[in-house]
């Protein structure tokens, strides 16, 4: 067209045949037609009249330059949102996600070079709308010319219902919300209501009714009851709208396609442990060949596997199993085994020929079998070899030392086991990629324990593959549902949902738990009671274990739906540059300002990006911002733009394990935003609360997925006092937590982006610890009440017994109910009200304690990993019996109540029969405190055919106690008995 002379149509590009006498803006024939037959006769632009081009005068060049002149600063504004060094790489499609590259609202807006445009109400030019709908038209004629073309040669008619199904599909949501039926859950809030009214009333009686021969011990248990309420209210009400979810696996696949060519998204999977005596690499082991099975396209799967114990062991483990991997991969693949990690897998007590067709199926079974029984003799070989260290430390295969003999004092190790780079399986296929990561490690650098192993695995996947999704496990929960990533998918790809979601969060299940879940190991109440309510809210909380990140949000940005902050509030660094006269603020507005300033330390720099020129762009990614936040990793910052990840194409694939081993050296976070604004965040234990919980306060949701067939599957301490050690280390990382600047009692308003009722669970969460403080002393008030003849209740009347009659009529049609929408069983339910009094006597208490005082004298706990390995018998573990002082509370409380009854009983039958009502009370109460307390008891009674010690010493010592009391009751004899027999001591008979 430039050399004929004549400009090109602005619309569709053909020869133009008029364009406007005043901005030079050209239509060819078709275009200008359709515009007439609109009735629109002028310039779409301007508004000026149309006339034919005059190429003689060169007009039509001009009018291209123009219109390139127009569309530059679109052009360069679309390279700057793509990356500030590059583009996206060549492997990621354009489809790849239902995230576009406005999901940070960084949208470029048009520079035009008129100044005088027409506007509609919108805003947006009227002549941009003709032309987008001019490009849709041209878009509609070829689509009916080729649907023309194709009728010559239609398909038979079950392929169109297949295609026809197939496009359907692609164009449904992904997942569907099922709510509640009215049915269960309308009465379900009546009696939430009903039974707040009537505690209500209930405190009015206990306060105004005391009893003033028994002071002391009633306002002990007012207080207590207070509490209790106060605890029920923040546990019931986040409860209030429980939903259910469905996803739609096929429609994913319809969607964004399968194999080679999908769409979907890449995901880097984090596997973290630390002492491989404690977590026995089996184990681990299991994890990672269940990760590198998924069904998910090979290409697109990563798995990091975090040593932070440097261990050779561990090492060496991933190296066979990178080895057996190339041969288990392909066989599950082959013949869709469930669940994929081997241990599991052969030890199932199930038909495995079920659905099996293939005839040669039972033949690679067993030969997989004895391939996998000979990979377990190789690392069971290794686990022996390592139990005692060489005084000279470990030395590898080439001679050398292992660079991680020291586990506090060595450099940070990446190897790549599998992989683009690494050996293909057994039929020739590639394999997902198998990284093993230690951090560097160095005496006087804090290094945040599972929090900082998890950071570190951020940033190195970040250089190596930077997949936008993370999901990290536990190195005992194995993948036991091959389709979890497809079900995470199907909530992170769908645009209508995926937008703000910051993580999937799976539900936890177990292997390995006794039938009757004696310590409520299964926390079914939690999981699927909890859990489900606050998905209705603003999502559930991050448990550790069985989760689906969104990067970006890990890197503190906000979500998409967040409004824009003004420049000024952004960018007061370049006050300096171009000072501006401020307004003046009023002191709740500067409050407020800076309330939010603190929400936001790191989300700005995307979402406001767009407003600066190239100048200001430069300065934003300058040390001033981006290498303060993310440390001095260029290739790591470029990746932080890339929303839909992939390696940058500027990044040099030779320096990327040079770069992934810079951003885990033990300085990198050093005056940067990591564990306070980005990745997991430090101050606590419990890492995962507080991680999830910042990234709710910036207006993130996360959504519960629970497949029928459980996502992922662990194991659980199983005996008594581990089981203790893993409550006691959860509340402790609760009460650090309340203590911190990050309590939910007080962080996160400025922004008001957490809901109320979601604030009120994360309370609840923090808080729970302090129960067990009313608790203790409401446990040991019926002993005390027994043992002195005194009660915290005064004489009923007819009203007090209708409120106590109601209150506890309406504790139990609310647990009735609640099981009912839930759909758990009662045992389930009876197990979790057991275990709250177990652990909220014995482990909450001393989590209080060493949180009070590592605040105020400094004085930390080291936690012991809980051990994953089980007793060779069924259920051995159970009955494995550990005294620790965290069983001195319960067992003090069990005995106390025990000898409080019979004391009771012995009062009552040396004092008549008007004392045996009161009686009935105290029992009744104590026994409440006996019942809660039986799990533990037997806990401490050990396996059933053995008698432990520690049984025989208590029995010793309750013996003593009863004759002592029988002694000095003597229940047999009369008053008037004793009357005689002391007057006759008077004389001489």
């Amino acid at each position: 067209m430039m050399e004929s002379g004549v400009p090109p149509c602005a619309a569709c590009g053909d020869d133009a045949h008029a364009a406007c006498r005043a901005c030079s803006y050209a239509l060819c024939k078709a275009c200008l037609d359709e515009d007439a037959a609109e009735g629109r006769t002028t310039c779409a632009r301007c508004g000026g009249e149309y006339g034919a081009p005059d190429p003689a005068h060169g007009q039509g060049a001009v009018v291209e330059e123009e219109v390139e002149e127009s569309h530059e600063p679109v052009a360069s504004g679309v390279r700057e949102r793509v990356t500030m060094a590059s583009q996206l790489s060549d492997h990621q499609d354009e489809g790849v996600h239902a995230r576009t590259m406005s999901t940070h609202a960084r949208t470029i807006s048009s520079v035009s070079g008129v100044g005088s445009e027409l506007n509609d109400e919108s805003g947006k030019p009227i002549w941009k709308n003709r032309v987008e709908s001019w490009k849709e038209k041209k878009k509609e004629k070829k689509a009916s010319a080729k649907k023309a073309a194709a009728k010559a040669q239609a398909p038979p008619v079950e392929e169109q219902i297949m295609d026809e199904k197939d496009l359907t599909d692609a164009y449904e949501p992904l997942s569907r919300i099922i709510p509640i039926s009215k049915n269960k859950l309308t009465p379900y809030r009546a009696v939430i209501i009903m039974r707040l009214v009537v505690l209500g009333l209930f405190f009015h009686y206990r306060i105004t009714n005391p009893v003033y021969s028994a002071f002391g011990l009633w306002m002990t248990s007012v207080i207590c009851e207070i509490w209790f309420g106060f605890s029920w209210i923040l546990d019931q009400f986040p409860k209030w709208c429980p939903i259910n979810r469905e996803t739609y696996v096929d429609r994913l696949i319809a969607r964004y396609g399968d194999g080679e060519d999908s769409g979907l998204a890449p995901v880097d999977f984090f596997v973290s442990t630390v002492d491989p005596l404690k977590e026995p690499p089996l184990i681990t082991a299991n994890t990672v060949l269940s990760i590198l099975a998924v069904d998910y396209p090979v290409e697109k799967i990563s798995c990091y596997v975090s040593d932070d114990g440097s261990a050779m062991l561990t090492f060496e483990s991933l190296a066979e199993t990178a080895e057996f991997a190339r041969r288990w991969v392909p066989f599950c693949k082959k013949y869709s085994i469930e669940p994929r990690a081997p241990e599991f897998y052969f030890s199932q007590k199930i038909d495995y020929l079920k659905d099996k067709i293939h005839p040669s199926f039972v033949k690679e079974r067993r030969a997989m079998k004895r391939d996998y029984e000979e990979y377990k003799v190789r690392i069971n070989a290794l686990v022996a070899k390592a139990q005692k260290t060489p005084e000279e430390g470990w030395i590898m295969q080439d001679g050398t030392p292992w660079p991680g003999n020291n586990p506090r004092d060595h450099p940070g190790m990446i190897q790549v086991f599998l992989g683009e780079t690494g050996a293909r399986d057994f039929d020739g296929n590639e394999l997902p990629r198998l990284v093993y990561v230690s951090r560097e490690k160095r005496p006087g650098y804090q290094h945040h324990k599972k929090a900082g192993a998890m950071n570190a695995l951020v940033r190195v996947s970040a250089v190596l593959t930077n997949a936008p999704y993370i999901l990290n496990l536990d190195c005992d929960h194995y993948v036991n549902n091959s389709k979890a990533v497809r079900e995470a998918m199907c909530f992170m790809m769908d645009p209508s949902v995926g937008r703000d979601v910051c993580y999937v969060q799976f539900p936890q299940r177990f292997d390995g738990i006794d039938r009757s879940d004696r310590y409520a190991n299964r926390n079914v109440v939690f999981f699927d009671v909890n859990m489900k309510g606050l998905d209705g809210l603003q999502g559930p909380v991050y448990v550790g274990t069985g989760c689906c990140f969104y990067r970006q949000a890990l890197y503190g940005y906000g979500p998409p739906s967040l409004p824009a902050l003004p420049k000024s509030s952004v960018c007061s660094w370049c006050c300096c540059c171009c000072p501006k006269k401020k307004a003046e603020k009023s002191e709740k507005e500067m409050h407020r300002d800076s309330r939010r300033e603190d929400l936001e330390s790191a989300i700005f720099n995307l979402r406001e990006i767009d407003n600066y020129d190239e100048y200001e762009r430069s300065m934003l990614i300058s040390q001033m911002s981006f290498e303060k936040s993310f440390g001095l990793s260029s290739v790591f910052i470029e990746s932080t733009l890339m929303e839909n990840g992939g390696v940058p194409e500027s990044a040099n694939p030779s320096t990327l394990i040079k770069e992934a081993i810079h951003v885990i050296s033990c300085g990198y976070e050093e005056k940067t935003e990591w564990g306070k604004e980005i990745g997991w965040i430090y101050g606590s234990v419990t890492e995962d609360i507080l991680t999830g919980f910042k990234m709710h306060c910036r207006g993130w949701r996360s959504i519960y997925c629970m497949p029928i067939r459980p996502a992922f599957k662990g194991s659980a301490p199983i005996n008594l006092s581990d089981r203790l050690h893993q409550v006691l280390r959860w509340a402790l990382g609760s009460v650090e937590i309340f203590l911190s600047r990050h309590c939910p009692l007080w962080y996160g308003y400025g922004g008001g982006r957490l809901k109320w009722l979601q604030r009120l669970s994360y309370i609840n969460t923090i808080v729970y610890p302090f129960t067990s403080l009313p608790l203790i002393a409401y446990c040991c008030l019926p002993a005390i009440c027994l043992l002195t003849g005194k009660f915290i209740i005064p004489t009923l009347s007819n009203a007090a017994t209708i409120w106590f009659l109601g209150l506890f009529i309406s504790i139990i049609v609310t647990s009735v109910l609640e099981l009912r929408w839930s759909g758990i069983g009662i045992e389930d339910w009876w197990r979790n009200e057991q275990f709250w009094v177990i652990g909220g006597v014995s482990a909450h208490l001393f989590a209080v304690f060493q949180g009070i005082l590592k605040m105020i004298a400094g004085l930390d706990t080291n936690f012991t990993v809980t051990a994953k390995a089980t007793d060779d018998t069924e259920f051995g573990e159970l009955y494995v019996f550990k005294w620790t002082t965290v069983l001195i509370p319960p067992t003090s409380i069990l005995v106390l109540n025990l000898v409080g009854v019979v004391a009771g009983f012995s009062d009552a039958l040396n004092s008549g029969y008007e004392s045996w009502g009161p009686l009935f009370g105290k029992v009744f109460f104590a026994m409440w405190v006996i019942m809660h307390l039986y799990p533990f008891l037997k806990g401490l009674m050990g396996r059933q055919n053995r008698t432990p010690t520690i049984v025989v010493l208590w029995s010793v010592l309750l013996a003593s106690v009863f004759s002592l009391l029988w002694v000095k009751i003597d229940p047999f004899i009369g008053s008037s008995e004793t009357t005689t027999t002391n007057s006759c001591a008077n004389f001489d008979c």
